[in-house]
This record gives C-alpha cells, sequence and structure tokens, in this order.
C-alpha cells in the first residue's frame, strides 16, 4: 500500500522547493511523484503544428522522490508521517491510512 496517493496535500523536506507545499497529481512510478507547483524547470520545445504545440521556454514540473516529500496534516499544520492501521468493517478487515502523530484517519 502506498502511503502517499494522488490529491494527497505534501510538505516538501528537502531540496529547492524546501518549505513549500503542493498536492499530488500523479505517480509516476513505485517512487516518484508529480507535485503540482514542485520541482518545476525551463524546457525548449520544438513547435510541432500537427499536435497544436508553440515553440519556445515552457515551465514544466519534474517527477520528485517520495522521500523529499512528506504529507500535510491540517490539524497540526505541519509535516507528518503516515500510519496504517487495520480496522473491522462489515466482516472484512480494511486497512486506513492514519497521521502517526494524531491518530486521525487521512481522508482519500
Amino acid at each position: 500500500m502506498n502511503k502517499l496517493k494522488k490529491n494527497d496535500q505534501v510538505i516538501v523536506l528537502t531540496g529547492k522547493d524546501k518549505g513549500k507545499r503542493g498536492t499530488v497529481s500523479q505517480r509516476v512510478d513505485d517512487n516518484m511523484l508529480l507535485v503540482d507547483g514542485i520541482n518545476l524547470v525551463k524546457k525548449h520545445a520544438k513547435p510541432n503544428p500537427m499536435k497544436g504545440i508553440e515553440g519556445g521556454i515552457i515551465t514544466k514540473s519534474m517527477p520528485i522522490h517520495q522521500s523529499n516529500v512528506a504529507i500535510f496534516n491540517p490539524k497540526t499544520s505541519k509535516a507528518d508521517r503516515v500510519g496504517i492501521r487495520e480496522v473491522e468493517e462489515n466482516g472484512k478487515r480494511v486497512k486506513q491510512r492514519v497521521y502517526k502523530s494524531t491518530g486521525d484517519v487521512i481522508q482519500a
């Protein structure tokens, strides 16, 4: 079970964007995340009229490793770790993500 998922609010712990907050827009693979407004780079793009792409310098978000971000806890307004708790619902064991500091369930 991945501890960070799409649409989670995260805060950057290390790197050039340290302290910034953003939303996870996509999981690139098991370890890399795309976070809106974080790890922005400038890329040179060739024009492609078939795809409707204009040429020039564009700014795009690049993937960041999940170890460099932590989930943002709105109750404490700080970065937090994610724990996993098993709860029984309707006779089935269900895993829930919880904040380590408060024990509250993370709403997906």
